[in-house]
This record gives structure tokens, C-alpha cells and sequence, in this order.
């Protein structure tokens, strides 16, 4: 970097260095959990440098392993680590700040406008902070390529020649994001539309588009040819499609609702993604004040007095984008979630809107407004800020992507239990999902303890849990095997009462949230228990 880049970009610069300083505090203060989604991802990398060459998340076929490939990167240079796989994803969140800074600059041609959503981004709402710092497998991958697909979208609609190389590295990243997440098409929807505005483009680009299309997103359409569409029936929500009402209508109705009352508080900060407490309230009537600003400012612009100017034709990608994603909220199964994981793309549109208004503001020839403006953007920052230092104050669950509290495990524990199982020789045996994975990777896959158990406290299970056969089959083969529970006493009750039923002799004990029988006098499978088959709550 020359004297000339440093000087001109320093906002920017400043806007990084902030985001490395939030995401080392949360780091070293081991404020996120390593729970069992990102210890998949963890144990995936791991296997593809054993040989393994996993195409998605295990268990399902729709999240892509690309964040899975990532990591196992990392980890071929710098070593296997929660550490490293949690870098990984800073990295990834570094590229979305310096490419949302870009659009910046690209779209409204304004380094004030550019810095402000940097500097917000940097700092951003607890929910943005939470799923840039531990992975469920891709949504930092749909950020960092979304912002560069509306990059590229943004070059290619206003170039004045056609630009191949772009068409192809738009199809290309389009489709390997798919792959990766078909969450991306959040973004692509409003591409196309944007990109087939104008009628400039050729036959030919869309044909290159689609060729690296088909290239990046090979491994998808590959196991949708050879698993009879189970892939399109994922990407639709069925595997959630039962946590909504029947009705199709009611269930937009009842999504819409969730996206008003619980999906908007978390997107602007008012909560944190697990709970319904409100974040640094203090300041949360100004926070929702200026997001209610926001709204109006952006009904406002939709039909501007010049419709025809630069500006607003640009303006239309970023709210293409929230458009659609709320479109698919609303319309989808996914809307049945408010726990608010999909609702990330809106992070960086957010932030650059916002610094719209507030640029509006700021042109005023006012001294004070200008200055206004400025402590509107620091109060933002400031919210978010205490927001993130009150989830990691109270911890545990500290910053959690459990929003069910039974699964809000402390995980602090769990070493401690490892140690145990080792001391008395328990290397196989049964538990919930939330264990089962965080045990294999810390362990080295040398405790193997497949999830068999419920977690609900309605005991309702599915097999969905038990995603890696391989571990299955190595605690069925085992002629010795322990249970671990966690907060669940009429789980432990049962499976008390189930074994002296049997004439089973055993020990137990308690470790934290982590209850463990132990030393059973012969191999009990969960069958016997009437544990461990798909049912409904009991």
C-alpha cells in the first residue's frame, strides 16, 4: 500500500482495525460457544484433508461443504484449532466490510457515505457479530460473494463494452455460492433483474454467465442428478416445513408477523438473536427511532423527483436484495425461523442506507448539522457496541447461536468430562446432538458418542440428528458405552429408571450441565429405552 491509497482510504483502515479489535475481544474472552453446527463444519474440514470429500453438510443436502474446504485450508497450514476455524470466518467478515466499503463509493460516489457503513459494520448489531464469528457453514461465504456479485452487477450493467472475464466470474461465484449456500439467491434474483434493465447485454454474456454458473455450482447440480431432487426439496424448507401452520396464507400471515415483531428487533440490535430481553436499553428508543428513519427515508426515495439519475437506478440493487429476502421470509418455510440468522444480507444495504440518510443530513450548510449527523452515526455505533458487551457479560450463554435455552449448554464443562470418560475408560456411547460433534473434534474423534438422545424436553427426536454414520457404526460395534445427557432431569430419570429396569447396575455423575452414566454392566442400545427413533413429543 503507497502513502497516496493509505491517506485517501485511512476510514476504511480505521473501520478494520475496529472490527479486529471486537472480534479479538470476543476471541480471547471466549465469549462465543463452540457449539455442535460448527463442530461439523470443523470435523468436515478435518476428513477432507483425510481424504474425504464431503459435497454438504453432513446429515442434509443443501448447505454446501465450500466453508467445510475453507477451513480445512486453514488447517493444512496453520493447524486444526477452534481458533483457526473462527479466523476463517474474520477473515471472510473483513472482505464483506471492504467490499460494502466499495459499494460505497460505487453506488453513491461518497467517501463519507462509504466510511459511515464501514465504521457500522465494523461495529454492527449482536447478530451480525454472532454469525461472522462462528460458522453454520456458509453465511460468511454469502455476505463477502454477495457484495462482490453486486460489484460485478454494478460494472457490467454501466460498462460501455461488454467484459467477459466479469460475466463469467459473475456466473462463476453465483454458482459456487449456490453451492455453498443456496441463500444466495437473495442476491441473485435482483442481479438478473438488474442486469436485464437496460437490454445492452448480449446473448453471448448470458451464455458465458451461465457456463460458470454450471461450473461453480458442479457439485450441486451433480447430487441433485443422482439423489432424485432431494436437493431442491431441502433448498424449499421441507425440512422445517412443519414449524409453520398448514395453511399457506396463514402461514405468510404468521411469518409476517414474526419478521415485524421478531425479525426487525434483531435486525436492528434491539435483541440478541437467543432471547427476547431488550440490548443496551438506554439507547434502544434512539436506535429505533433512527431504524424507523431509515424505513421512511427509503419509501421516500423509491420515487424521487429524478428518477433518472445514477444514484437511484444503483439504490435499486441494494433494495433488491432486502426486497427479496423478505419476499422469501415471508413465502418460504425458512420463515418459521426468527431467530434471525436470515436476515444477514441485510447488514450491509442497512448500513449504507443508513449512511445515506444521514449524508443527506450532513449536506445541510449548517455547522451544527453536520455535526448532528455525525453523532447520529456514533450513536448507532455506540448501541451496537454496548449491545455486544451486555450478551458477553452474561455468560453463560455469552454469544450463542442457540435460541432454544435447553441447547444453551455451557460448553466450559466439557473438557472436564472428556478427561472423566477417558479416566474410566468410556470411549463409546450415546448422547445429544449439541455433545456428540464438540466431543469428537476436541477429542481428536477419540471419544465417539453418537447423538441418540433427545434434547427437547418434550422428548421429541429425530435421526436427522445422528448425521455421521460413521461414528453410529463405531459406537454399535462397541461392547462397552456410556450416556451423556444435558439438562435434561426427566431425561435422566428415564433412562435411570429404564436401566434398573432391565437389571442394568451403573454409576453416575455430574459435570457442569453434563450428566454421564457410566460403568453400566453391559452395553445398553437406546432401542431398549424406546429412545433414539424418529416420534413425536411425548
Amino acid at each position: 500500500m503507497n502513502s497516496t491509497f493509505l491517506h485517501r482510504h485511512r476510514p476504511l483502515l480505521f473501520a478494520l482495525l475496529v472490527a479486529l479489535a471486537l472480534k479479538a475481544t470476543l476471541l480471547l474472552a471466549n465469549g462465543v460457544p463452540f457449539n455442535s453446527d460448527e463442530a461439523v463444519v470443523a470435523l468436515m474440514a478435518r476428513h477432507i484433508l483425510q481424504g474425504e470429500r464431503p459435497i454438504f453438510f453432513y446429515g442434509q443436502v443443501y448447505l454446501g461443504s465450500l466453508d467445510a474446504w475453507l477451513i480445512a485450508g486453514a488447517f493444512a497450514v496453520f493447524g486444526e484449532s477452534v481458533l483457526m476455524i473462527r479466523l476463517v470466518q474474520v477473515t471472510l467478515y473483513l472482505g464483506t466490510l471492504v467490499t460494502t466499503y466499495q459499494l460505497g463509493l460505487r453506488i453513491y460516489s461518497n467517501r463519507w457515505i462509504a466510511s459511515v457503513a464501514a465504521l457500522c459494520l465494523a461495529l454492527p448489531p449482536v447478530l451480525v457479530t454472532l454469525y461472522t464469528t462462528a460458522t453454520l457453514g456458509g453465511y460468511g461465504e454469502v455476505l463477502l460473494i454477495g457484495n462482490i456479485l453486486l460489484l460485478l452487477t454494478l460494472d457490467l450493467a454501466e460498462a460501455e463494452k461488454p467484459i467477459v472475464w466479469k460475466w463469467l466470474a459473475l456466473g462463476l461465484l453465483g454458482g459456487l455460492g449456490f453451492w455453498g449456500f443456496p441463500f444466495i439467491g437473495v442476491y441473485l434474483v435482483p442481479v438478473v433483474l438488474y442486469l436485464l434493465a437496460p437490454r445492452r447485454w448480449r446473448f453471448f454474456d448470458w451464455l458465458v454467465c451461465l457456463a460458470g454458473f454450471v461450473a461453480g455450482a458442479a457439485p450441486w447440480l451433480w447430487a441433485t442428478l443422482t439423489t432424485g431432487g432431494k436437493t431442491l426439496a431441502e433448498m424449499g424448507g421441507s425440512a422445517i416445513a412443519g414449524a409453520s401452520v398448514s395453511n399457506p396464507v396463514f402461514a405468510a400471515f404468521q411469518h409476517l408477523f414474526y419478521f415485524i415483531l421478531l425479525g426487525l428487533t434483531v435486525i436492528w440490535g434491539l435483541r440478541a438473536p437467543w432471547g427476547a430481553q431488550f440490548l443496551a436499553l438506554p439507547l434502544a428508543p434512539f436506535v429505533l427511532f433512527i431504524n424507523m428513519a431509515v424505513v421512511a427515508f427509503v419509501l421516500r426515495v423509491i420515487y424521487p423527483a429524478r428518477p433518472r439519475e445514477a444514484i437511484w437506478r444503483r439504490r435499486w440493487l441494494l433494495l433488491g436484495v432486502c426486497f427479496t429476502l423478505i419476499a422469501a421470509f415471508i413465502l418460504t418455510p425458512f420463515g418459521a425461523d426468527p431467530s434471525g440468522r436470515y436476515f444477514l444480507p441485510l447488514a450491509a444495504p442497512g448500513v449504507l442506507l443508513l449512511a445515506e440518510m444521514l449524508a443527506e443530513l450532513r449536506a445541510a450548510k449548517s455547522l451544527r448539522q453536520k455535526w448532528f449527523a455525525n453523532g447520529l452515526a456514533l450513536g448507532v455505533v455506540l448501541f451496537n457496541l454496548l449491545g455486544t458487551a451486555q450478551s458477553l457479560r452474561a455468560f453463560p450463554p455469552g454469544l450463542t447461536t442457540q435460541f432454544d435455552p435447553v441447547a444453551q449448554v455451557d460448553q466450559r464443562a466439557l473438557p472436564t468430562v472428556m478427561r472423566f470418560l477417558r479416566a474410566q475408560g468410556e470411549t463409546r456411547g450415546y448422547t445429544n446432538y449439541w455433545v456428540e460433534f464438540p466431543m469428537a473434534f476436541l477429542s481428536d474423534e477419540d471419544l465417539l458418542f453418537a447423538a441418540r438422545l433427545p434434547y427437547h424436553l418434550d422428548f421429541s427426536y429425530t435421526t436427522r440428528y445422528d448425521r455421521y454414520a460413521p461414528y453410529s457404526q463405531a459406537v454399535a460395534e462397541s461392547e462397552r458405552v456410556a450416556y451423556v445427557t444435558t439438562r435434561h432431569p426427566a431425561l435422566d430419570k428415564r433412562l435411570r429408571l429404564s436401566l434398573q429396569a432391565l437389571g442394568v447396575s451403573f454409576k453416575e455423575a455430574q459435570i457442569g450441565d453434563f450428566h454421564i452414566f457410566f460403568a453400566l454392566s453391559r452395553a445398553v442400545r437406546p432401542e431398549e429405552m424406546g429412545l433414539g427413533m424418529d416420534c413425536c413429543p411425548k
